[in-house]
C-alpha cells in the first residue's frame, strides 16, 4: 500500500529505488530502539553508479548537489526496506555527508545541501536535521558523494 510519503515522491518526480545490497562487510541498517542507522549510500540509479568525479577537480557544485540527492533517495529506499513504510519516519536526525574533493575545495555544506534540501521537501519540519559535511580524498567507486544517516521511526 502507498503511504502518504510515498505519495509525495511521487507528486516530486522520483521514484523510490529499492534497498541497495552491501558492497562488503557490513549491514546497511541497524535499528537500535527507535532509531535507524543507515550505512553511507552513494549516488547508485537504476543504470548503476552516476555521479563519478571529485569536486573541484571536474565535478560541478550542481552534479553533487544532484549526487547528495540521490545518496538522500537510496537512504530512503533502506529505511524502507528496513520498516516496510516510509510513513513510519518521525524524523530525519542526523546526516553525515562526505564530499570527494580536491583539498582546496571549500563548498561541501552546499554540495550536502541536496540531500539536506531533498529531505525538507519530502518530510517537511521532520526532515530538518543535525548534519556534518567533510571533504575527502576520495570514496567508494570514485563516486563525489556518500551521505549515512540517523532516522528515528515510530514504533
Amino acid at each position: 500500500m502507498t503511504g502518504t510519503v510515498e505519495d509525495k515522491l511521487k507528486s516530486l518526480g522520483v521514484s523510490l529505488p529499492p534497498a541497495a545490497k552491501p558492497a562488503g562487510s557490513y549491514v546497511p541498517v541497524v535499528q537500535s530502539g527507535n532509531l535507524l542507522f543507515i550505512s553511507g549510500q552513494i549516488p547508485m540509479g537504476p543504470d548503476g553508479l552516476q555521479y563519478i568525479g571529485k569536486c573541484g577537480a571536474g565535478m560541478s557544485v550542481e552534479d553533487a548537489q544532484a549526487a547528495a540527492k540521490m545518496c538522500a533517495l537510496n537512504i530512503l529506499g533502506q529505511v524502507k526496506g528496513a520498516v516496510g513504510s516510509l510513513d513510519k519516519v518521525a524524523r530525519i536526525v542526523k546526516l553525515n555527508g562526505f564530499v570527494n574533493s580536491t583539498p582546496d575545495f571549500p563548498d561541501h555544506p552546499k554540495v550536502i545541501n541536496g540531500a539536506s534540501d531533498f529531505f525538507v521537501e519530502v518530510f517537511g519540519e521532520k526532515g530538518q536535521h543535525a548534519r556534518a559535511a567533510v571533504g575527502v580524498a576520495n570514496l567508494p567507486f570514485g563516486v563525489a558523494v556518500e551521505v549515512e544517516a540517523i532516522v528515528e521511526i515510530t514504533p
